[in-house]
């Protein structure tokens, strides 16, 4: 269950804008998601594979390019669709916890 709302959040983040993978840690951290780089880089890599990203090589003035990420049309889809099943999940849950208390 972590893993598809690890990647609605990841979606959602990189749908504002286009991202590095360090910016994407950062606001997971900043709302008390805490990941690391060991697991954000290959769940970047699935969702590039599964045509829901894109990514081009910028310069960095401080080092090596860097890759940036973008949604695609496929991944704004599948964030929808994700978004949707977050709430009926989230619903489900709290009228779960309402029963009982």
């Amino acid at each position: 269950m972590r893993k598809g709302i690890l990647e609605l959040c990841v979606l959602s983040i990189i749908s504002g804008e286009e991202v590095y993978p360090s910016d994407i840690i950062k606001k997971l951290k900043e709302h008390k998601l805490i990941v690391v780089e060991g697991t954000i880089y290959p769940l970047l890599n699935r969702l590039k594979d599964a045509a829901l990203l894109s990514y081009q090589w910028r310069e960095s003035k401080s080092g090596p390019p860097r890759k940036y990420y973008k949604i695609t049309n496929e991944g704004e889809s599948v964030l929808t669709e994700l978004i949707h099943t977050w709430e009926e999940l989230n619903h489900a849950v709290n009228k779960s916890i309402k029963t009982v208390a």
